[in-house]
């Protein structure tokens, strides 16, 4: 009986024939024509996010899977991309990306969004949406988060948010979250439209086992308070964000879940709490802030997560800069030990410039100069793929508005005037709570300087922006700014005329 001819392999990418002795799986014209593809992710055909590992990692939804069914796919040859070149271009360790291979599912968003970009994932196959890019309408977003996310009340060691802004008694006596008044207060900070907090508005039972469309909807709502945050400040916010907080802290410690479960929740948990931080410092609440973020570091390791880690001891430096600066200091070097090895330049730079701006309230100038300088030289390396949008604040208003700021504090105002009037002359349209707050700072170092008419004038010209910009901090240093021009040996035309406005029209 005569034997079947044995089929002719043949090049995963082109189609063409192999030669008998090709032990690459790839024909000569095909490696040649992707040379480098081991310096970025190749260009690959449609077919390609059919095959069927690829297709059950993303039906899983656990990018680190389809990074893995990436790497194997039979379109490279027979040999496998080596992990070192695949974190390359993700920026991160061979050692990182094989932990998110084989761990629970990513659940930040800003990495599910740059890693998919990167790789080009068809948005079909997504469940998430990309930038300016809405899923597609045969894999649409839930309308409301997992049926069985629960609404828990507040425990006694998470600071309880003020009564008359997010609670009222119920008809039983006990504390529960009033729906209506949740929601008008939610929606006056800009994120009740989207629906994803209606459940947080009730109460009922905490679920038996928490799953990953849980965390995913932790997730997602940290993503929401940014955005929110963006847009309005964090006044109205901030009460909103400690009730958040306080119901899934509390249904994570009353619910079971695995292990690779718990890992991606403490991870989802820790962000929602430096943001929670963040709020409360924003709105002029900063007492309220350190138990967060000492939470958030000890989620972070908990998920061996050191991204997250090295952001909340950047929060923590910032929040004990005024009051206890060589803390501050402390903070912001531990953060740039956890970052060795990977932090993109704008972290790097972020990290320095908390540095200088300890230094500052220390008084030590040569320190201020020594560590601006650092940030300088990283901030002119620009930006990076792996930037988490976290960072994008990091600009070059704000790197100049610090310095103005550590002028400032140095009772340096004749600089701080220069400095910040760089800012007010070339705004940055993006960030217009940090335009106004530096701008506000330009009016006390005018001040301070004694072009009191000046410093009216600026101050004045601003009235009308606060009450777009519901931010605490610069309420407060707005409040300073007339107290100052207030004064009788200060009496101008000019400054009489911004305090009857600003009683009049700020605080009435």
């Amino acid at each position: 009986m005569a034997r079947s001819p044995k089929a002719h392999p043949s090049c995963p990418r082109c189609g063409g024939r192999l030669a008998r002795d090709n032990d690459s799986g790839r024909c000569a014209p095909c490696d040649t024509a992707e040379r480098d593809r081991l310096s970025r992710p190749p260009v690959v055909p449609a077919s390609f996010w059919q095959h069927g590992p690829l297709r059950q990692a993303l039906t899983e939804r656990n990018l680190g899977r389809v990074i893995r069914a990436f790497r194997n796919h039979p379109y490279h040859g027979r040999n496998a991309l080596p992990q070192s070149a695949v974190a390359g271009w993700l920026g991160i360790t061979q050692a990182q990306l094989s932990r998110i291979e084989n761990s629970p599912p990513i659940v930040h968003l800003d990495r599910l969004i740059h890693w998919a970009q990167l790789l080009r994932i068809p948005p079909r196959y997504l469940w998430f949406s990309l930038p300016d890019q809405p899923l597609p309408a045969d894999n649409p977003p839930a309308a409301h988060p997992p049926a069985d996310v629960p609404v828990m009340e507040a425990g006694p060691a998470t600071p309880p948010a003020p009564a008359d802004a997010v609670t009222a008694a119920s008809d039983e006596g006990g504390g529960t979250t009033d729906r209506r008044q949740f929601h008008a207060l939610a929606a006056l900070a800009g994120i009740a439209a989207t629906g994803s907090l209606d459940l947080l508005a009730a109460p009922t039972d905490a679920p038996r086992t928490i799953g990953l469309e849980q965390v995913r909807y932790a997730s997602s709502l940290v993503d929401e308070f940014r955005r929110a945050d963006a847009a309005v400040g964090a006044n109205d916010l901030c009460d909103v964000a400690i009730r958040v907080h306080a119901h899934l802290s509390n249904w994570a410690a009353k619910a079971t879940y695995s292990r690779e479960v718990g890992e991606a929740l403490h991870a989802a948990l820790a962000d929602l709490a430096i943001e929670t931080a963040w709020l409360t410092i924003d709105a002029n609440r900063r007492s309220e802030g350190t138990p967060y973020l000492h939470e958030a570091i000890s989620r972070a390791r908990i998920a061996d997560d050191v991204q997250t880690e090295a952001y909340a001891l950047d929060g923590l430096a910032r929040l004990l800069r005024d009051d206890r600066p060589a803390e501050s200091l402390h903070c912001a070097e531990a953060a740039l030990r956890v970052s060795s090895g990977w932090a993109t330049p704008r972290l790097t730079t972020l990290l320095h410039l908390r540095r200088a701006r300890a230094y500052s309230v220390l008084q030590d100038g040569s320190g201020v100069n020594r560590e601006m300088t650092k940030a300088r030289r990283e901030f002119e390396r620009g930006t990076h793929d792996d930037d988490s949008p976290f960072l994008g604040f990091v600009n070059e208003q704000e790197m100049t508005g610090i310095q103005g700021m550590c002028h400032l504090t140095l009772n340096r105002p004749e600089r701080a005037v220069n400095t910040f009037r760089a800012i007010a002359e070339n705004p940055s349209p993006a960030h217009r709570r940090n335009r106004i707050y530096y701008s506000v700072q330009l009016a006390d170092a005018a001040c301070q300087q004694g072009n009191i008419d000046e410093a009216a004038h600026i101050a004045l010209d601003l009235l009308p922006d606060i009450g777009q910009v519901s931010s605490g901090r610069v309420s407060r240093h707005l409040a300073q700014v007339r107290s100052r021009l207030a004064r009788p040996e200060h009496s101008t035309a000019a400054t009489r005329e911004f305090v009857e406005a600003y009683d009049q029209g700020v605080h009435r």
